[in-house]
């Protein structure tokens, strides 16, 4: 290459921003001009020992850069330019980052590593580079090169976090064997095993096979357990980590560990002078409560069915409760009187740990921390103090409300007065508590015993320090949602302090910042006692909703003298709130806002035309647009003509998938609100959402959104969706296409459960829609191609209810359409009764999928007559 690369990626690590830029620029030239060559000039800086140290760091890092990133597009172009190059070349690479892992400079090999796992999460997934493992295996296992080993091992525990555990299942016991290697306590180095452990926890996933066999099972519980003992702490850190993922993926398993070893470790592992030791310590036993609450309620079920769970609950939180009880509570006084409140520490943890074994043993908790509450209650030593209010209110949630009221009735008048404390963690706890008491016993408040007093100490708390305030307002909006949310209501209980609650609020928001959150959780709060207020509070709730426009106009007045970054987003943040608020106040009010939509939307239009507009602060004003719609309905016609310049440039912004969402809801929305006024828009509508679902550069979250808004469109403009019907379906059918994608992840699970659900619910809405204009017709020529799409769905058994559900209701939608028997014969085919009575009587099965199942079955009774 013409350029000296050293020098470049000197230039990448300038502590200059213009000197880095130009670098970075520069490289990035280089790999458009000659990407093959650009790679092996990396590869040979990265493997040169002669090169400094943070010039081979660079190196590799660009090397990695060029192979990965984390947008899926840009991911997908490096993966193809990657293939693109012949054989030789990507050998002398792969063979250079391979030797590379045997550098005496650590850092070289670590990137060494990253590079590696890139390439292989390339190639592996496409059967190539077969034998890397077996290399990888042949450096753990054939050699004393401690930085070998562990550059080895760094890269092996890259690979298994970044390629599907499934693509690598037919590979763990080459991986298991290395991995293990590395991590008895035979080995020298901690590094090594400290690498080894990090790359056994990241294979747990797919040596499934491995820990189904008694002997290996032991032989990887003794090597995890050991290195708990290691005298380095980030070696036992990470095998308590390890036994956390074990817990979670292998429960059923654990029983014998419990008993021989891991009672006794996680004990000695919680009470550790390092707390990041404790920390795991205490997580391995929140996973134990997590796993028995989640049996608990599989067994629920399976009961209510008259069925055996398919997994049995060893309960160990209830065997171990009296011995880690004692531990968690004596960890809850191991606060820093002046810790970062957003760090999370040992006593954080422990009340967690607390709480989740509350809800998995239940009423057992209770004689075990109540004694410890009643001794410390009062103590003079404020840490012992705050540990026994955080104790009660981490148990609320669990034990019996009967069992628990008597305890809350004698322990509120003094939490009522810790809120005078004169330390400020114990008045923080004492809100918080309140705030559960309020969440999860509102039945153990009483009006005319408790509202008056709790009231005026959670608003007297307003006026305290910002981190006691925040805890306040929540607490506050607990009492709310628990008190109201009957909207037809006249009155309820806050309704006599309504007025002075919103009053202190609207004080706490009357502030230039928001220290620990409090200006927001105020806005909050406000947001939730408008949600959940009576009839007898619109009055003022009116008053508010003009309060909030003089603050908007002012903000938005003041928006273009800020200049400072902090400010910006302050402001920024401000906006969001005031129309979160505006928000919720249309959704309460209904159509009584229509006397001030022209003032909301004038707001609204200065926003979008401002030239300083933040994307959060866009998708807050669009979902207030969304809460008018739903509100005035058809009256909000006469301001699409002004708003929908907006709405398409939203539509247009890929690069901020999450606003596009919400503009492709809002499309709903006017769909529903306007009818058949949304005529003139269409045009722009679909060819919009058409281009979005082309392009490869949004989001793949929002294409379900899309599709099912071609639903929303067709049951607006009735049978005028002739117009649309081509495209639409010429794109449904290749969105049917992307279903059969093999699911091998959750998340793509989840993602082709989406798409799915989009596809049926444009279906539904354009068989109604077509339906309504009479010409039901112009579906026939697709209706093999939708019962072809149902069948292949029913037949996976990765089907999500609501999927399910869509389905059925399709069914009938389309019986329904064609009652004269012109699809008798689809309706014939097997899989269908079989779906239809999967809904009716399914255990998985809701009121509303059985209730669609019988009106569906009825309709395709009728329709195959």
């Amino acid at each position: 290459m013409s350029f000296n690369i050293g020098e470049i990626l000197a230039h990448t690590l300038s502590p200059e921003q213009q000197i880095r830029e130009e670098a970075t620029n520069h490289l990035e030239a280089a790999s458009r001009d000659n990407f093959s060559a650009y790679v092996v000039t990396l590869c040979q800086e990265l493997s040169n020992e002669q090169s400094q140290p943070h010039i081979r760091t660079a190196a590799g890092l660009a090397l990695k850069n060029t192979l990965t990133a984390k947008e899926e597009h840009r991911k997908e172009e490096m993966v193809q330019r990657w293939l693109a190059i012949d054989a030789n070349t990507k050998a002398q690479v792969k063979q250079a980052v391979l030797a590379t892992l045997a550098s005496p400079d650590l850092k070289a090999g670590t990137v060494a590593a990253q590079a590696v796992s890139a390439i292989a999460a390339i190639e592996i997934p496409r059967g190539e580079w077969l034998d890397l493992i077996q290399v990888l295996l042949g450096n753990v296992t054939s050699t004393d090169n401690a930085n070998l080993k562990q550059s080895t091992l760094q890269s092996l525990g890259f690979i298994c976090e970044s390629i599907d555990p499934e693509i690598l299942a037919t590979q763990a016991n080459q991986i298991l064997t290395a991995v293990v290697t590395g991590a008895r306590k035979e080995e020298p180095s901690q590094e090594v095993r400290y690498a080894a452990i990090t790359a056994l926890y990241n294979s747990l996933e797919f040596i499934r096979e491995n820990f189904e066999r008694e002997g290996e099972r032991n032989y990887i519980m003794q090597v995890v357990c050991e290195a708990t003992q290691s005298p380095e702490i980030h070696v036992q850190v990470a095998a308590f980590e390890c036994l956390v993922r074990i817990m979670q993926l292998y429960y059923d398993k654990m029983s014998h560990y419990m008993e021989v070893a891991l009672f006794k470790l996680t004990v000695l592992g919680m009470t550790h002078e390092e707390e990041k030791v404790s920390l795991q310590a205490v997580e391995f036993w929140s996973t134990v409560c997590e796993e028995e609450i989640e049996l608990d309620a599989e067994a629920a079920e399976a009961l209510e069915y008259g069925e055996q769970p398919d997994q049995v609950n060893h309960h160990f939180a209830q065997a171990a409760l009296e011995q880690i009880v004692p531990v968690l509570l004596s960890l809850l006084s191991k606060q820093e009187e002046d810790a970062d409140e957003d760090e999370w520490n040992v006593a954080m943890a422990a009340a967690t740990c607390l709480s989740l074994f509350a809800q998995c043993v239940e009423n057992n908790i209770v004689s075990l921390v109540i004694p410890f509450v009643e001794t410390h209650i009062r103590n003079t030593e404020w840490r012992l103090r705050e540990a026994a209010v955080m104790a009660f209110g981490s148990i609320l949630d669990g034990p019996d409300p009967i069992l628990l009221e008597p305890l809350v009735s004698q322990a509120f008048p003094v939490f009522i007065d810790m809120m005078q404390d004169p330390v400020i963690h114990v008045k923080d706890t004492a809100a918080w508590t309140l705030g559960r008491i309020c969440h999860t016993l509102i039945e153990c408040i009483k009006p005319d015993v408790h509202l008056n007093s709790l009231v005026t100490a959670l608003v007297n708390g307003l006026n305290d320090s910002p981190r006691i305030v925040s805890n306040c307002c929540w607490s506050l909006m607990n009492l709310s949602e628990q008190l109201g949310g009957d909207l037809d209501a006249e009155t309820y209980p806050l309704s006599p302090y309504f007025e002075g609650i919103i009053t202190a609020l609207m004080r706490i928001t009357d502030t230039s910042n928001n220290e620990a959150n409090a200006r927001t959780s105020a806005y909050e709060a406000i947001s939730t006692f408008v949600t959940t207020s009576s009839r007898d509070c619109m009055p003022i709730i009116s008053q508010l909703a003009v309060a909030i426009l003089e603050r908007l106009d002012a903000a938005i007045a003041q928006q273009n003298q800020i200049i400072g970054i902090d400010e910006k987003n302050t402001h920024f943040e401000l906006q969001s709130n005031l129309f979160n608020v505006l928000t919720n106040i249309s959704r309460r009010v209904g159509k009584d806002i229509h006397g001030l939509s022209d003032r909301i939307m004038t707001s609204i239009l200065l926003i979008l035309n401002s030239p300083n507009k933040h994307s959060t602060v866009l998708e807050d004003v669009f979902l207030c647009v969304g809460s008018l719609i739903t509100a005035l309905e058809g009256e909000f016609g006469r301001y699409l003509e002004s708003f929908s310049p907006f709405l398409y440039s939203a539509l247009q912004n890929h690069e901020e998938h999450q606003l596009c969402s919400i503009a492709v809801g809002l499309i709903g929305d006017i769909c529903r609100g306007l009818g058949d006024q949304i005529l003139p828009y269409c045009d722009s509508f679909m060819t919009l959402l058409v281009q979005n679902l082309q392009s490869p550069v949004l989001h793949r979250n929002v294409k379900p959104a899309i599709l099912s808004c071609f639903g929303d469109i067709a049951l607006a403009v009735g049978g005028q969706y002739e117009a649309y019907l081509s495209i639409s379906m010429s794109m449904l059918q290749q969105a049917c296409g992307m279903t059969t994608i093999p699911m091998n992840s959750y998340d793509m699970i989840e993602y082709v459960n989406q798409l799915r659900e989009g596809i049926i619910e444009a279906y539904v809405g354009i068989t109604q829609g077509l339906k309504t204009g009479d010409k039901a017709g112009l579906l026939l020529p697709h209706a093999q191609h939708i019962f072809s799409f149902m069948g292949m769905v029913y037949n996976d058994p990765e089907r999500s209810e609501a999927v399910t559900r869509g389905m059925i209701g399709l069914l009938g939608d389309m019986s329904e359409a064609f009652m004269n028997g012109q699809i008798k014969q689809l309706l014939a085919a097997d899989w269908i009764n079989a779906c239809l009575k999967e809904g009716r009587s399914s255990r998985h099965s809701s009121s509303s999928t059985r209730d669609v199942a019988r009106w569906a079955r009825e309709m395709v009774k009728r329709a195959s007559v």
